[in-house]
């Protein structure tokens, strides 16, 4: 009788033990679930002086495959400073040049005095992912969202170089690009002018016989391609930052 009580007991208090395991496993998700919520309502802070954007940005990897990144700009009331707080990226000169011009060209389009704020610039990315100019565009955006304290639509992306007079300049690897954004739920990829449509190159082999011999090779073939419709996402082209603001805005 006394083991059977025992052997009862040891059964509740295992049972006992797995509910706490089970509520603890339950908690901690719940827990990281709010975080992650929390992380995606981040993109647009602003507390007193200070106002943080978080802007998705479409890249290419090593191995040539569109991914989806992030920039942050913060911008705090200061003297001026343009400062770079980098994880895991190889800073390429050209990328640095990108925000020198990103921050001038916000200037002229702000509400505010850029020379009154510290900016703060971080890109979220593998050291293979931007090496270039081509997030200048967005780096400018970015800027003026968080000068101006206003918040953007986050179903846009963009690529482009940025030019001194806000004019967006081409970029390579449309496509891949296109394709991420729509991975990451963007409704809306704005492009610089002409590269709503690109070239793919296909590759085929040709083989020929000659005598008892068959001699084959690898041909590559262009393609012209809507991105839109390869991509399956609604691609519009824009000449420069104030043409892209409206789509933002």
């Amino acid at each position: 009788m006394v083991k059977e009580k025992n052997k009862i007991a040891k059964y509740i208090i295992l049972i006992i033990t797995i509910i706490i395991i089970l509520e603890i496993v339950l908690f901690i998700s719940n827990k990281n679930v709010k975080l992650e919520n929390k992380e995606e309502e981040s993109s647009f802070v602003s507390i007193d002086n200070a106002t943080l954007v978080r802007m998705k940005l479409p890249a290419v990897d090593a191995d040539g495959k569109g991914v989806s990144t992030y920039l942050t700009v913060e911008a705090i009331k200061g003297t001026g400073r343009t400062l770079v707080d980098i994880e895991n990226l190889l800073f390429w000169a050209d990328t640095q040049q990108s925000i020198r011009m990103a921050r001038l060209v916000a200037g002229n389009y702000s509400k505010n005095n850029v020379n009154n704020y510290d900016l703060i610039y971080s890109v979220e990315a593998n050291a293979s992912l931007i090496g270039g100019p081509s997030a200048g565009a967005a780096l400018t955006l970015a800027t003026i969202s968080a000068l101006n304290n206003e918040k953007f639509r986050d179903d846009v992306m963009i690529t482009g170089t940025i030019n001194h007079d806000g004019s967006i300049g081409p970029v390579s690897a449309i496509l891949e690009k296109a394709k991420a954004s729509k991975e990451v739920n963007a409704s809306i990829f704005l492009v610089p002018l002409l590269q709503s449509r690109d070239v793919i190159y296909e590759t085929n082999e040709h083989c020929e016989k000659f005598g008892l011999t068959e001699i084959c090779q690898t041909e590559t073939i262009p393609k012209k391609i809507n991105v839109s419709e390869e991509a399956g996402i609604e691609v519009i082209e824009v000449s420069g930052i104030e043409e892209a603001l409206k789509y933002f805005s």
